[in-house]
Protein backbone atom coordinates (compact mmCIF):
# COMPACT_ATOMS: atom_id res chain seq x y z
CA UNK A 1 0.00 0.00 0.00
CA UNK A 2 1.21 3.42 -0.62
CA UNK A 3 0.49 5.04 2.75
CA UNK A 4 2.63 2.51 4.51
CA UNK A 5 5.84 3.88 3.89
CA UNK A 6 4.69 7.00 5.66
CA UNK A 7 2.76 5.42 8.47
CA UNK A 8 6.37 3.76 9.21
CA UNK A 9 7.71 6.84 9.46
CA UNK A 10 5.35 8.84 11.80
CA UNK A 11 5.28 5.44 13.98
CA UNK A 12 8.89 5.82 14.22
CA UNK A 13 9.00 9.47 15.24
CA UNK A 14 6.52 8.23 18.05
CA UNK A 15 8.75 5.44 19.17
CA UNK A 16 11.46 7.41 18.95
CA UNK A 17 9.83 10.89 21.52
CA UNK A 18 7.97 8.65 23.98
CA UNK A 19 11.83 6.84 24.22
CA UNK A 20 13.38 10.27 24.77
CA UNK A 21 10.33 11.34 26.73
CA UNK A 22 10.48 8.62 29.13
CA UNK A 23 14.52 8.87 29.59
CA UNK A 24 13.26 12.71 30.35
CA UNK A 25 11.04 12.15 33.06
CA UNK A 26 12.94 9.23 34.85
CA UNK A 27 15.99 11.27 34.82
CA UNK A 28 14.34 13.85 36.35
CA UNK A 29 12.95 11.65 39.01
CA UNK A 30 16.52 10.46 40.05
CA UNK A 31 16.48 14.33 41.84
CA UNK A 32 14.23 13.39 44.29
CA UNK A 33 15.99 10.65 46.02
CA UNK A 34 19.21 12.05 45.47
CA UNK A 35 20.77 11.17 49.32
CA UNK A 36 20.02 8.24 48.59
CA UNK A 37 21.22 7.61 45.53
CA UNK A 38 24.48 9.14 46.63
CA UNK A 39 24.78 6.58 49.41
CA UNK A 40 24.05 3.85 47.32
CA UNK A 41 26.98 4.88 44.61
CA UNK A 42 29.36 5.57 47.40
CA UNK A 43 28.61 2.19 49.02
CA UNK A 44 29.31 0.50 45.46
CA UNK A 45 32.38 1.87 45.34
CA UNK A 46 33.67 1.05 48.55
CA UNK A 47 32.97 3.87 50.69
CA UNK A 48 32.05 3.59 54.26
CA UNK A 49 29.47 5.86 55.78
CA UNK A 50 32.03 7.73 57.79
CA UNK A 51 34.41 8.51 54.80
CA UNK A 52 36.07 11.15 54.05
CA UNK A 53 36.61 12.06 50.23
CA UNK A 54 40.55 12.02 51.55
CA UNK A 55 39.87 8.11 52.19
CA UNK A 56 39.90 7.69 48.48
CA UNK A 57 40.43 9.00 44.82
CA UNK A 58 39.10 9.61 41.56
CA UNK A 59 35.34 9.34 41.25
CA UNK A 60 34.40 7.65 44.58
CA UNK A 61 36.13 10.86 46.18
CA UNK A 62 34.18 13.25 44.19
CA UNK A 63 31.00 10.62 45.11
CA UNK A 64 31.88 10.75 49.10
CA UNK A 65 32.53 14.89 49.00
CA UNK A 66 28.83 15.07 47.47
CA UNK A 67 27.73 12.44 49.65
CA UNK A 68 28.97 14.60 52.76
CA UNK A 69 28.02 17.58 51.54
CA UNK A 70 24.31 16.62 50.89
CA UNK A 71 24.20 14.71 54.04
CA UNK A 72 25.09 17.38 55.58
CA UNK A 73 23.16 20.18 54.09
CA UNK A 74 19.79 17.98 54.11
CA UNK A 75 20.42 17.00 57.94
CA UNK A 76 20.74 20.76 58.90
CA UNK A 77 18.50 22.43 56.43
CA UNK A 78 15.80 19.71 54.90
CA UNK A 79 14.39 22.33 52.94
CA UNK A 80 17.11 22.59 50.40
CA UNK A 81 15.40 19.13 48.99
CA UNK A 82 12.47 20.88 48.11
CA UNK A 83 14.89 22.82 45.07
CA UNK A 84 15.49 19.38 43.86
CA UNK A 85 11.83 18.14 44.22
CA UNK A 86 11.24 21.04 41.65
CA UNK A 87 13.84 20.01 39.18
CA UNK A 88 12.15 16.64 38.92
CA UNK A 89 8.85 18.40 38.84
CA UNK A 90 9.99 20.53 35.70
CA UNK A 91 10.91 17.09 33.79
CA UNK A 92 7.42 15.47 34.81
CA UNK A 93 6.04 19.09 33.20
CA UNK A 94 8.53 18.97 30.13
CA UNK A 95 7.60 15.31 29.55
CA UNK A 96 4.21 16.05 29.34
CA UNK A 97 5.04 18.86 26.69
CA UNK A 98 6.11 15.58 24.73
CA UNK A 99 2.81 14.20 24.74
CA UNK A 100 1.31 16.48 22.28
CA UNK A 101 4.18 15.16 20.07
CA UNK A 102 3.86 12.14 20.60
CA UNK A 103 -0.07 12.09 19.85
CA UNK A 104 0.71 14.35 16.33
CA UNK A 105 4.12 14.77 15.76
CA UNK A 106 3.87 16.82 12.35
CA UNK A 107 1.57 19.46 14.24
CA UNK A 108 3.75 19.73 17.14
CA UNK A 109 7.20 19.94 15.10
CA UNK A 110 8.22 22.85 17.37
CA UNK A 111 8.18 20.89 20.83
CA UNK A 112 11.10 18.58 19.03
CA UNK A 113 12.62 21.96 18.00
CA UNK A 114 12.29 22.87 21.24
CA UNK A 115 14.21 19.97 22.53
CA UNK A 116 16.90 19.89 20.36
CA UNK A 117 17.53 23.41 21.27
CA UNK A 118 17.67 22.27 25.07
CA UNK A 119 19.86 19.72 24.23
CA UNK A 120 22.73 21.70 22.23
CA UNK A 121 21.98 24.10 25.66
CA UNK A 122 22.89 21.53 28.22
CA UNK A 123 26.62 21.37 26.93
CA UNK A 124 27.73 24.92 27.48
CA UNK A 125 25.44 25.10 30.89
CA UNK A 126 26.97 21.72 32.58
CA UNK A 127 30.31 22.83 31.43
CA UNK A 128 30.21 26.75 32.82
CA UNK A 129 28.16 26.01 35.85
CA UNK A 130 30.00 22.63 36.76
CA UNK A 131 33.17 25.01 36.33
CA UNK A 132 32.04 27.73 38.71
CA UNK A 133 30.24 24.93 41.04
CA UNK A 134 34.15 22.72 41.28
CA UNK A 135 32.40 20.41 39.49
CA UNK A 136 35.40 17.63 38.34
CA UNK A 137 35.33 17.53 34.29
CA UNK A 138 34.74 14.11 33.85
CA UNK A 139 31.25 14.43 35.74
CA UNK A 140 30.74 17.41 33.47
CA UNK A 141 30.83 15.67 30.20
CA UNK A 142 28.64 13.03 31.83
CA UNK A 143 26.03 15.70 32.05
CA UNK A 144 27.02 16.82 28.89
CA UNK A 145 26.05 13.76 27.45
CA UNK A 146 22.38 14.07 28.31
CA UNK A 147 22.21 16.55 25.83
CA UNK A 148 24.37 15.12 23.10
CA UNK A 149 22.60 11.53 23.63
CA UNK A 150 19.24 13.35 23.98
CA UNK A 151 19.25 14.79 20.63
CA UNK A 152 19.59 11.54 18.81
CA UNK A 153 15.85 10.46 19.33
CA UNK A 154 14.32 14.25 18.53
CA UNK A 155 16.85 14.23 15.38
CA UNK A 156 15.31 10.78 13.72
CA UNK A 157 12.05 11.85 14.98
CA UNK A 158 12.42 15.20 13.16
CA UNK A 159 13.78 13.48 9.93
CA UNK A 160 11.02 11.40 10.29
CA UNK A 161 8.12 13.46 9.89
CA UNK A 162 10.09 15.75 6.83
CA UNK A 163 10.08 12.52 5.08
CA UNK A 164 6.44 11.93 5.73
CA UNK A 165 5.93 15.32 4.70
CA UNK A 166 7.93 14.90 1.77
CA UNK A 167 6.13 11.73 0.58
CA UNK A 168 2.84 13.45 1.33
CA UNK A 169 3.55 16.09 -1.28
CA UNK A 170 4.64 14.12 -3.70
CA UNK A 171 0.96 12.47 -3.84
CA UNK A 172 -0.49 16.20 -3.84
CA UNK A 173 -2.31 15.61 -0.46
CA UNK A 174 -2.47 18.77 1.92
CA UNK A 175 0.27 17.80 4.95
CA UNK A 176 -2.01 17.54 7.84
CA UNK A 177 -5.93 17.31 6.39
CA UNK A 178 -7.11 16.05 9.38
CA UNK A 179 -7.06 16.75 13.21
CA UNK A 180 -5.17 16.00 14.44
CA UNK A 181 -2.45 15.18 11.75
CA UNK A 182 -3.21 11.67 11.40
CA UNK A 183 -1.06 9.37 8.90
CA UNK A 184 -4.59 7.76 7.24
CA UNK A 185 -4.88 9.42 3.80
Amino acid sequence: MATDAPNANLRRARIALAVFTVCLVLSGLTAIPVRWELETLAGWLGAGPDDAPSDHAGLAAFVVRARNAVRDALGRYPLLAYGTDWLAFAHVVLGVLFIGAIVDPVRNRWVITFGMIACVLVVPWALVFGHVRGIPVAWRLIDCAFGVIGIIPLALARRDIVEWEERKAQVGAPPCSTSPCTPHG
